[in-house]
């Protein structure tokens, strides 16, 4: 084993490709492995720019094949597997299920079968080295009142998209292996997050272009609805700090303490780009708003309490939402080439078909 080289499932997609970009700047040594099967929000563009730097490797593959993880796993001898593969977008997983079970739950199952056989036949030392940390979400604990207290770890799961649930049965994955079988699992269960290299068709990302360009911003249902919000480096380093100092077997709620309604945040948007983008088609920004028929079993509020993050490992997030945005909005306008490739035309009839606009 290699105790400078870690793991990286879907390493190509929006968090992913943070993480291992933020690893690799931070001037760590330890070696990356990036396997992604590339699906359509797996981007190699957003890893252009590390893509010639020596401590990092991308391999085209998926985690449902077991085969080739197996092979993987020996052939590059990781110290630790960062799980961030998954389909994510709850919209997709109301029209089509099954792919979110074959990626959240079969192709968890896959890897971590695997990687117990791998642990397995490990050294002694390199076995206690040895990690595997899951990225989850907020949504596994389903949805909170107004008045209710924020998720904690031991808050009871109770999902309520197929995304949602495919995550949650990914987590008892995760947890049945470490009291199974004694695999060194963590998990890390984060709030909304927002920030460069944002598919667009989340929510933030979604508004900015839209905005740009003069579209409609749909918003859901009366826009009441309420996340928390967190800058995808905020996540990159709990990640990182998880890793190296989390408690084997434990789960930590990572949340970026910014509770907002969605029209709040469409609202912030539209008026941090009629400061920037002045000249735009129409402007103020704010007339574009659009309200479209809510979505399926849309969950009224999410909150994260990450008090034991804080208290056992010292992570707190850098960014308040209004630096935080702030920054994002000036990516996506500095990277317009990096817009054009990602909204093809298959992502213009996804967004015909779901809004209707």
């Amino acid at each position: 084993m290699h105790t400078d080289t870690i793991l990286v499932t879907g390493g190509a997609g929006f968090i992913g490709s943070n993480f291992i970009q933020h690893h690799l700047a931070s001037g760590r040594p330890r070696r990356v492995i990036n396997l992604d099967k590339l699906t359509y929000a797996g981007n190699p563009l957003n890893l252009e720019g590390v893509s010639q730097d020596e401590r990092y490797t991308f391999i085209h593959g998926d985690i449902c094949d077991r085969e080739a993880v197996r092979r993987l796993l020996l052939e590059q001898h990781p110290a630790a597997i960062l799980h961030f593969a998954a389909e994510s977008h709850v919209d997709r997983s109301i029209h089509g299920p099954s792919a979110f079970i074959q990626t959240n739950v079969v192709g968890t199952s896959c890897l971590l079968e695997e990687a117990r056989a791998y642990w397995s036949e490990l050294a002694a030392q390199e076995r206690d080295r040895f990690r595997f940390l899951h990225v989850s979400t907020d949504e596994v604990y389903g949805s909170l009142q107004s008045d209710d207290p924020a998720f904690t770890e031991t808050t009871r799961y109770s999902p309520n998209s197929p995304y949602s649930a495919s995550k949650a049965a990914s987590d008892h994955l995760v947890r049945a292996y470490h009291h199974t079988y004694g695999l060194p699992t963590l998990t890390t269960n984060c709030s909304n997050n927002y920030g460069p290299f944002q598919f667009p068709e989340k929510l933030i990302p979604l508004v900015i272009l839209n905005a740009l360009k003069g579209k409609p911003i749909p918003v859901y249902g009366d826009g009441a609805n309420i996340r928390d919000w967190l800058y995808v480096i905020d996540h990159c380093e709990a990640i990182q700090a998880v890793l190296e100092r989390g408690n084997i077997g434990a789960t930590y709620n990572i949340g970026g303490g910014n509770e907002r309604t969605n029209l709040e945040i469409v609202r912030t948007i539209c008026s941090l780009l009629d400061e920037l983008r002045p000249n735009d088609p129409i402007v103020p920004h704010e007339n574009l708003i659009t309200f479209v028929k809510d979505r399926p079993g849309h969950d009224r509020r999410y909150a994260m309490n990450a008090a034991k993050i804080e208290s056992e490992i010292g992570w707190r997030p850098r960014e308040t939402f209004e630096t935080g945005i702030r920054k994002t909005i000036n990516w996506y306008l500095a990277n317009e080439g990096w817009v054009e490739q990602v909204t093809s035309g298959s992502y213009r009839q996804w967004m015909a078909s779901q809004y209707s606009l």
